[in-house]
């Protein structure tokens, strides 16, 4: 299925993105590559691949871990802050997002 102008528009308003008529003609042809891209990972024979199923089996079971999980010391304040390019009264400080 062909990737259209509307679909990036649909995908655009979906998003909460106001795009110009110019950045939906250039997205049009990349989002229609990137799509044929990612289908080509149905070309992939997987009937050997157990079904992930986040850290459980079918049954609702837990997995086993890959490793052992211990608590560890923590790095420490002083420690962490020490490469932090502005730190602030003990805190990292980053800049306003809204």
């Amino acid at each position: 299925m062909p990737i259209t102008e509307a679909d990036v528009k649909k995908i655009a308003e979906l998003a909460h993105m106001e795009i110009a008529d110019e950045e939906l003609r250039a997205l049009t042809p990349q989002m229609a590559a990137i799509v044929e891209y990612v289908e080509q990972l149905n070309e992939l024979d997987t009937s050997s691949v157990e079904p992930a199923t986040g850290g459980l089996t079918p049954e609702g079971e837990r997995t086993p871990a890959s490793r052992e999980d211990a608590a560890r010391p923590s790095l420490g304040q002083k420690l962490a802050l020490e490469e932090a390019p502005d730190p602030s009264h003990g805190h990292f400080r980053v800049p306003k997002v809204l």
